[in-house]
């Protein structure tokens, strides 16, 4: 009989073994736990993420049932205490730098012929309860937060931190590469004129809210060629210089543009596109509610709310996995040509992560071989009947 890999096997499929082995090696992640690997780990983690478990209990009861399934995976049976001791012990760096390899990889697969390059930028917080003791707190929540870096072409998160809840924004927003020739859409969070001096001279641009601490003086008011869009309106476009408050110097050409949204609110942008025509900006802008959903659809069908361990480790690991089993659903739909929303696979393979068919039948009900027909006689042939 043919061999057919389940269909987590195929999920698992763009995580070569052997780079993984590499960024193992480098971090030695297996110094502590050898009975328990990396890799073991990896699938455990992805596996709890796609399945919809919460609890640890549930998630060793169910993993181990699936024992069978097992051999192809290159894993075994787990124990509770070995899981929570990996959770506490095991680098983070091994988990990250798969997530970037993927990211990186899924990023290669996008076709952008004639497509400018479009990078959002925003974080999400992640609250933690009274339980987690080593958690701060911004004033608002508790807990930590995820930044991320994502491109809305590929629906694609190409980058992402974790950080307590109390760290700025700004400083994990400039941390990431600038590309020559993107645009970088974010919120008035990330205000640093010395970040937007350095995305100018790379050279690529931005777009951003404007602070209402922030001054800015019109040197040239432009005309609008447009000034409907969908959804906003454009009420006037203007070169502008910052005002200087003490020692504050941002000596790149710079636009503002204020709109009014058709349910009556008001935004005020920066740019430093001197090109693109004013109702092109505010579009971009509206983009920026894509990674909103990208963080939407990530704690509502994955597990980033319910955690497998207290300490800090455990949780770093478990939101970086969840990270990488969104990568692994999307290489897995375009792989597959699937056409199917992505919420419906994520459904799908809750019930289905071990089952042997190809991916691309996922939402196909079991092929059933029917019996052969009879065949027809001729009406000059006799038929012989024995009692």
């Amino acid at each position: 009989m043919r061999y057919c890999d389940s269909i987590f096997g195929r999920l698992l499929e763009p995580i070569d073994r052997r780079w993984f082995e590499r960024i193992v090696e480098r971090h030695d992640g297996d110094a502590y736990i050898k009975e328990f690997t990396s890799w073991d780990h990896l699938c455990l983690l992805v596996y709890a993420q796609l399945s919809g478990i919460e609890g640890l209990r549930g998630l060793v009861a169910t993993w181990n049932a699936n024992a069978h399934h097992h051999y192809h995976l290159g894993v075994g049976d787990i124990a509770r205490s070995t899981i929570s001791d990996a959770n506490a012990r095991r680098p983070i760096a091994i988990f990250k730098e798969t997530f970037s390899i993927l990211s990186t990889h899924a990023s290669r697969q996008i076709r952008r012929e004639g497509d400018h390059m479009l990078r959002l930028i925003d974080s999400t917080p992640v609250p933690l309860g009274e339980l987690f003791g080593w958690a701060k707190s911004n004033g608002r929540i508790r807990g930590l937060k995820l930044h991320t870096l994502y491109d809305p072409q590929g629906d694609n998160p190409i980058g992402a931190e974790i950080t307590h809840a109390n760290v700025n924004d700004i400083e994990i927003g400039e941390s990431f590469p600038i590309e020559p020739g993107a645009t970088y859409v974010m919120d008035k969070a990330y205000c640093k004129y010395t970040w937007w001096t350095a995305i100018h001279d790379t050279p690529a641009t931005f777009v951003t809210r404007q602070k209402t601490s922030s001054r800015f003086r019109a040197v040239r008011w432009r005309k609008l060629e447009q000034v409907r869009g969908e959804g906003f309106t454009i009420i006037d476009d203007a070169e502008v210089r910052l005002v200087s408050k003490g020692d504050s110097k941002l000596a790149i050409p710079m636009r503002r543009i204020r709109l009014r949204r058709d349910d009556g609110g008001k935004l005020t942008l920066l740019t430093n596109d001197m090109t693109r025509a004013a109702v092109a900006i505010g579009a971009l802008y509206k983009l920026r509610w894509q990674i909103e959903l990208l963080f939407r659809w990530i704690k509502q069908h994955l597990k980033i709310r319910s955690f497998l361990g207290r300490n800090d480790n455990a949780v770093c690991l478990q939101i970086l996995a969840a990270m990488i089993a969104y990568v692994l659903l999307r290489l897995a739909a375009r792989a597959s040509r699937l056409t199917i929303p992505l919420i419906r696979l994520a459904d799908m393979l809750k019930a289905r992560l071990f089952m042997r068919l190809p991916l691309e039948k996922i939402d196909k009900p079991p092929d059933v071989h029917t019996s052969r027909p009879k065949p027809k006689h001729s009406p000059d042939q006799w038929e012989f009947c024995y009692a």
